[in-house]
C-alpha cells in the first residue's frame, strides 16, 4: 500500500500526484475538494471540515483535526451527554490518528467492562411455542390460530447478554473493524471483544441503535459505552466510482463544533430558567412559505430573547461575502430582537460587533478557543451566557 496522504482539516490546497479515476473517485465522495492542474497528473487537493481517513484503490488519506483529538473527543461527548464528559474521562494517545486513537481507547475500556464477564438483563421475547411459556399473547392468538389450541403466541421475559448494552459494544467492534488505519495489534484487540460478545446480536448496519440508560447496574460500562457511542456517530460509507470502490470513516468538525455549542448554551442558561430550544423552526416571511432555523434561542415566557447561532467557519461565498451576518440579520428581523450572536471557533473568524444601519439590530461574533482544557471552555460559556444576559438589561435576567 502507498504511503497515506496527510491532510489536516481546513489547511490550504495541496498539489498531489493521482491518477485521474483516484481523483475523480475523491471528488464524487466529497471528501475533499479536488482541481486539476496544468501539470499532467498533478492535482489540487483541498481539505474541508471533514476529518478521518477515507481508502481509495491502494490510497489512504488520512484528514486530521487542528485541535488535539481528546478536546475532540470531549467536544462530541459533551454534545452527547453533558453530565458524563465535563473534563478528559477517556483519554486518548494525542499522537495516533484518530481511528487508530478511538480504537486503542476502546479496546482498553471495553476489556475492562467485560472482566467480570458479560452483563445481562431481562428481554421481552414474543415467540410461537408448542408449550406455554410466560403468557399467552391472546389478541395474537386469536388472530392467528383461531380455533387451534397449539401452537401457542406467548410472550416472556428472558436474563440474557443479548441487552443494549452489550450490542452497542458489538456495533462500535464491528465498525472499527471496518474502519481503514486500524492497525493489526488493535485489530487482534477487537477480535477478542467480538469473539466474547458471540452471543450478542449485531445491530444492522444504518438501523436503530440500541438504546441504554447509565445506572448502578451497568456502571462498569459506562466508560466503553459513552466511547462506543462516539465510535458509532462517524460516518462509515463505502460506494462504487467507475470502476473504483472508495470507503471510509468521516467526522464532520462542523456539526461536532455547533452541536458542543448549542449544548453548553442549554446547559449554561439553565440557572436563568426560561426555555432553550435548539435548531428552533420558524419563518422569515407571513405566508410562512421560507422556512428558517436559528441553531439556538432561548425564551422568557414564551418569548425569545437570545438567539445564537455556531458557525465553525465563517461562510463567505462568492457575492455574499458575509453571509452570516445576513442570515443573523433575518433571524433577529422575524424574532424581533435587537441583538443576535455568531459564535465561530477561534482563528476562523475574529470577535467583533456590528450594528446595522437603519435597523438598530447589533450583530456580535464570538469566538471560541478549543484548544484550552475542558473546564476551562465551558467556564468561558458560562462567561458568554452571562454576557448575552446582561446586553439584554438586569431586569430581564436574573440567574437562580
Amino acid at each position: 500500500m502507498a504511503n497515506p496522504l496527510i491532510l489536516r482539516e481546513g489547511d490550504p490546497s495541496r498539489l498531489v500526484e493521482l491518477r485521474r479515476p483516484v481523483a475523480d473517485a475523491l471528488a464524487a465522495a466529497g471528501v475533499v475538494q479536488v482541481a486539476l492542474t496544468d501539470r499532467p497528473g498533478w492535482w489540487e487537493v483541498t481539505p474541508g471540515t471533514q476529518i478521518g481517513v477515507v481508502s481509495v484503490a491502494g490510497l489512504q488519506v488520512v484528514i486530521e483535526p487542528k485541535i488535539d483529538i481528546n478536546r475532540l473527543m470531549f467536544l462530541m461527548g459533551y454534545a452527547r451527554r453533558p453530565d458524563f464528559w465535563r473534563d478528559d474521562r477517556v483519554r486518548l494517545d494525542a499522537d495516533a490518528d484518530l481511528p487508530e486513537a478511538l480504537a486503542d481507547a476502546f479496546v482498553r475500556l471495553a476489556k475492562r467492562a467485560l472482566e467480570q464477564g458479560l452483563l445481562k438483563g431481562y428481554v421481552t421475547v414474543d415467540e410461537t411455542l408448542a408449550v406455554l411459556r410466560g403468557r399467552v399473547r391472546e389478541a395474537d392468538q386469536l388472530r392467528r390460530r383461531w380455533g387451534r389450541s397449539i401452537p401457542l403466541e406467548v410472550r416472556y421475559d428472558e436474563f440474557t447478554v443479548d441487552i443494549a448494552e452489550n450490542q452497542v459494544l458489538l456495533a462500535a467492534v464491528e465498525q472499527l473493524l471496518r474502519t481503514p488505519r486500524v492497525g493489526v495489534r488493535h485489530r487482534a484487540g477487537l477480535q477478542r471483544l467480538r469473539l466474547q460478545l458471540a452471543d450478542v446480536t449485531a445491530p444492522g448496519r444504518g438501523g436503530v441503535r440500541p438504546s441504554w440508560t447509565p445506572s448502578r447496574l451497568n456502571a462498569r460500562y459506562v466508560p466503553a459505552l459513552e466511547l462506543a457511542e462516539l465510535v458509532l456517530a462517524g460516518r462509515s460509507f463505502e460506494q462504487r466510482v467507475g470502476e473504483l470502490v472508495v470507503s471510509g470513516y468521516l467526522f464532520n468538525m462542523a456539526t461536532i463544533f455547533e452541536d458542543f455549542v448549542t449544548v453548553a448554551l442549554r446547559e449554561a442558561f439553565r440557572p436563568y430558567g426560561g426555555r432553550s430550544r435548539l435548531q428552533y423552526r420558524t419563518h422569515l416571511d407571513e405566508a410562512e412559505t421560507v422556512p428558517v432555523r436559528p441553531d439556538f434561542v432561548w425564551s422568557d415566557a414564551g418569548v425569545p430573547r437570545v438567539v445564537v447561532d455556531a458557525k465553525y467557519k465563517a461562510e463567505k461565498p462568492s457575492g455574499f461575502p458575509q453571509a452570516d451576518l445576513y442570515q443573523m440579520l433575518a433571524y433577529c428581523t422575524v424574532l424581533g430582537l435587537p441583538i443576535g450572536h455568531l459564535v465561530y471557533a477561534k482563528g476562523n473568524e475574529d470577535a467583533r460587533a456590528h450594528v446595522v444601519r437603519r435597523s438598530g439590530v447589533r450583530i456580535v461574533t464570538h469566538a471560541l478557543d478549543l484548544d484550552v482544557e475542558p473546564a476551562e471552555l465551558l467556564a468561558t460559556m458560562a462567561e458568554l451566557v452571562d454576557a448575552m444576559a446582561a446586553s439584554m438589561g438586569p431586569e430581564s435576567f436574573v440567574a437562580g
